[in-house]
């Protein structure tokens, strides 16, 4: 277990993301079964967005709490990207009103009367980080929200929005193949007392150790051609190193997200329930310091190819600029 910031819950050190229940082809009673594998197992951190499955996710999450889980379980939910019918992204909208709109249908959906966590997906550039996080304190002095989150933000707004309410944690993509964050991002958070909850811990499925390709993925181009090929060559120096501990390459980088500080959680998707078990066999497993070194050597900050996401996407993202 550990303390999301100075301020906020105790959770387990690894959470179940949703997202990948209401995107993919495992269905609804896999990922009912899933989040109440996940629970039963120990892991209380459920992360979702009332974007996910436009509303799918918040659904399913309330399908599978049990009487009692709601008290055990810590959800973390993201507010503000805009999707039309067919599912496609069309915009942002961080707004004070919009805000307050969205956590009325999303308490609806998860049927409950409060969230533990409560984070807008993205810096809106057309609203202050002030109001947007004006609007969530009034909805946790109103009791509706618990926590106040942040998203893919960079240093400067993490402390504009801090001076205005407390801050739980910061929802940012961090892994062996995502080290951006280490620049001045963690070491603003550390400063202030907000914890980390670090997502893309596998990479998109790179770090698992068992993508050989396929076909390349439009908007990562850590997938494409060139890109690819070296990014591949770089998770199989990590083969032995995770041979050498009976472990695979997928548990072992989820154990160094979380070996880097005790301030960070690490988020891992899953939509069956056997992902579970290998998620909770990498917080078992410490990392001494010769193991630790010889990962740093094999995959060094900077040596990844290609950007986390394609130019569009990366202009959205203010932890990027």
């Amino acid at each position: 277990m550990r303390r999301l910031g100075t301020h906020g819950p105790l959770v387990s050190a690894i959470g179940l993301g949703c997202n990948q229940m209401s995107s993919g082809d495992a269905g609804d009673e896999a990922g009912v079964a899933t989040v109440r594998a996940a629970l039963d197992a120990g892991i209380t951190l459920l992360d979702t967005g009332d974007f996910y499955g436009n509303g799918h996710n918040e659904w399913l999450i309330r399908q599978a709490l049990r009487p009692g889980d709601r008290e055990r379980a810590v959800i973390s939910d993201k507010f503000g990207g805009l999707r039309d019918p067919a599912g496609q992204f069309v915009g942002m909208d961080m707004s004070p009103a919009s805000l307050k709109s969205s956590l009325a249908y999303s308490l609806q959906r998860l049927g409950t009367d409060y969230i533990d966590i409560y984070r807008p997906a993205r810096l809106d550039p057309a609203v202050p980080i002030e109001d947007t996080v004006g609007a969530a304190a009034e909805m946790v002095a109103a009791g509706w929200v618990r926590h106040v989150g942040l998203s893919e933000v960079g240093a400067a707004t993490i402390r504009r929005a801090h001076a205005v309410h407390p801050i739980a944690d910061l929802q940012i993509e961090y892994s062996l193949f995502s080290r951006g964050p280490e620049r001045e991002i963690l070491p603003v958070c550390r400063e202030l007392g907000i914890g980390v909850t670090a997502y893309g811990v596998l990479a998109h499925g790179l770090l698992t150790g068992s993508y050989t390709g396929g076909g390349e993925i439009g908007h990562l181009p850590r997938f494409h051609g060139a890109n690819l090929a070296t990014n591949l060559a770089l998770v199989e120096r990590l083969r032995p190193i995770a041979d050498g501990l009976g472990v695979t390459i997928a548990q072992l980088s989820i154990s160094w997200v979380l070996a880097q500080a005790d301030d960070i959680v690490a988020l891992v998707g899953a939509s069956r329930p056997g992902r579970v078990a290998a998620a909770l066999d990498a917080a078992e497993l410490v990392l001494e310091p010769d193991v630790l070194a010889a990962i740093e050597e094999a995959v060094p900050a900077g040596a990844v190819a290609g950007t986390r996401y394609g130019a569009p996407q990366m202009a959205m993202l203010d932890s990027e600029r």
